[in-house]
C-alpha cells in the first residue's frame, strides 16, 4: 500500500513504524530477496543479518553490494573462492566474522547441528581483521619442510601454524587461513580455483597424464584435471597421485590460497 505523497518502492508510514520499532512485518509475497517487496525493505535497512540460500549466495551478496548495505550473513566457507566472492575478499570489501555457526533452527522448531562448512561473512570493519597472526616457525632452519610447487612459483604451507616468520616469498596456504587473515600483514594474491588465479597464474599445464591409486591401479581419470590444483613432486602415500607423460610422479595439494608477507 502506498500513501499519498510516497514514492513507489518505499515503505509506507505504517510499515516504517513497524520496522523501526522492531515489530515483525508479514510479507505479502513469498519472501524472495529479488522481489520488489523485499527490495523495498532492503532499501530501508541499515544492516542486514540473515542466512540466505547457499545456492544463491553469489547473487545475494551482489545485491547487497549493489545497494551499498552493511551486512552479517551466513554462507558456505567454500564460497570464499567463488570467482564472484574472492575479488571482494582480495579487495578488502568482505571478510569472515567471529565464531562458526553450529546450530540451525528451522521455523518448525527442528534443530540441526552443523559442522565445518558454515561461516559468518561481513563487510563490517572488525577488530580481528587488524590482529596480526603470531608466527613462530623459521624457514631458514627447515627449508625441506616447505617444498616448491611444480606448477606455481610458491612454496607449500600445509598448515596455517607452519607459516614461517622469515619468508617473504609467495606461499600456498589452506583455505582455513581466511579465519586468521589480516590484510595489513599479508597480501592475498590468488587461489587455485578457476577464476581466482588470474593475477597469480600457474606456470605449467598438465595435458597428458593419468591418475593412480595408492595401490598402483589407474583410476581411468586423465587429461587436465590437475590444472586447478597446486601440485607437488612425489607421493605422500595418503591419496591418489598422477604420472605425467615424462614419467614424473605428481600429487595435488588440497585447495590453496596464495599469499605473501608484507614488509613493515
Amino acid at each position: 500500500m502506498i500513501y499519498e505523497g510516497e514514492k513507489p518502492g518505499t515503505l509506507s508510514e505504517i510499515e516504517r513504524e513497524d520496522v523501526s520499532n522492531g515489530r515483525k512485518v508479514k510479507l505479502k509475497g513469498n519472501g524472495d530477496f529479488r522481489s520488489d517487496e523485499c527490495i523495498k525493505f532492503l532499501k530501508e535497512a541499515d544492516i542486514v543479518v540473515t542466512n540466505p540460500p547457499f545456492s544463491l549466495f553469489r547473487e545475494y551478496v551482489a545485491q547487497l553490494m549493489a545497494y551499498g548495505k552493511k551486512f552479517v550473513i551466513i554462507g558456505n566457507k567454500n564460497a570464499l573462492t567463488y570467482k564472484e566472492i574472492f575479488p571482494l575478499i582480495k579487495g578488502n570489501k568482505l571478510r569472515l566474522g567471529y565464531e562458526i555457526p553450529k546450530i540451525f533452527k528451522s521455523p518448525d522448531g527442528t534443530i540441526q547441528n552443523v559442522q565445518g562448512l558454515p561461516r559468518w561473512f561481513t563487510n563490517l570493519d572488525l577488530a580481528k581483521s587488524h590482529e596480526p597472526l603470531t608466527l613462530s616457525e623459521e624457514y631458514h632452519l627447515h627449508p625441506e619442510r616447505y617444498p616448491k610447487y611444480d606448477n606455481y612459483d610458491a612454496i607449500e604451507i600445509p598448515k596455517v601454524s607452519l607459516i614461517p616468520k622469515d619468508y617473504f616469498g609467495v606461499m600456498g596456504v589452506p583455505i582455513t587461513f581466511f579465519d586468521k587473515y589480516c590484510a595489513e600483514q599479508f597480501e592475498l594474491l590468488g587461489a587455485t580455483q578457476r577464476g581466482c588465479h588470474d593475477d597469480f597464474p600457474d606456470t605449467k599445464k598438465y595435458d597428458d597424464y593419468w591418475e593412480v591409486r595408492q595401490n598402483g591401479e589407474r583410476t581411468g581419470s586423465s587429461g587436465g584435471k590437475t590444472n586447478e590444483n597446486a601440485n607437488l613432486r612425489g607421493n605422500d602415500g595418503k591419496k591418489n597421485y598422477f604420472i605425467n607423460a615424462q614419467g614424473e610422479t605428481i600429487q595435488s595439494a588440497y585447495q590453496r590460497l596464495f599469499i605473501r608477507r608484507r614488509r613493515t
